[in-house]
């Protein structure tokens, strides 16, 4: 009886020792860890728009702005341009085509106005992206702006798991301001445009 509890006692201790065992992290040649690439499922479209949706107006609250809310022609301007940063290997305003933020939120049918969009190229999640956004002048501007009252959000994530985020930030009603002079980093690829 004393064996047995011993044997389960051991084998329990095995189980509790084989849970604790953590996976270490893979370091690179500088000694430091290696980012984990952040993989974006199928079908989870939505769930990030959303969750990104909720930090932007979580953080405009903080500042008083109006919430904003996902705008579905933002969505595909969007959509369009990350699809065509990828294609250009590039993050920039504008398209292979020569469009301007303009010009794709226009032939998305987008009826307001749009105050800006910004761009980042990275392996980082939305939330990771959108912190360093907020760290820069001009991608907080955007974020920020008081006029703004919708917003549309895409990427496109490449085999090797590099991500072009986009987000387009507009306000409802008509007419479009012409395209200010974009705000660039060029170390870390991040871009903005404030639409006055």
């Amino acid at each position: 009886m004393l064996t047995r509890r011993l044997t389960i006692l051991f084998v329990a201790m095995l189980g509790l020792a084989a849970c604790a065992t953590t996976t270490q992290p893979t370091i690179g040649p500088d000694g430091k860890p290696l980012p984990r690439v952040y993989r974006i499922s199928s079908g989870s479209e939505a769930e990030i728009q959303y969750r990104m949706l909720d930090a932007v107006n979580a953080l405009r609250a903080q500042t008083g702005g109006a919430p904003l809310q996902l705008n579905a022609e933002l969505n595909a301007a969007a959509e369009t341009h990350s699809r065509d940063m990828a294609r250009q290997n590039r993050p920039w305003h504008f398209g292979s085509d020569g469009s301007s933020p303009i010009d794709r939120v226009r032939r998305a049918g987008y009826n307001g106005t749009l105050v800006g969009e910004t761009l980042s190229e990275t392996y980082e999640t939305e939330l990771e992206t959108l912190a360093a956004w907020m760290e820069e002048e001009g991608p907080r501007r955007v974020i920020l702006d008081q006029r703004a009252t919708d917003m549309g959000f895409a990427w496109l994530q490449e085999q090797n798991g590099k991500i072009w985020w986009t987000l387009t930030i507009g306000a409802a009603g008509s007419g479009f301001g012409p395209v200010a002079s974009a705000d660039t980093d060029d170390f870390t690829g991040r871009i903005s445009s404030v639409l006055q």
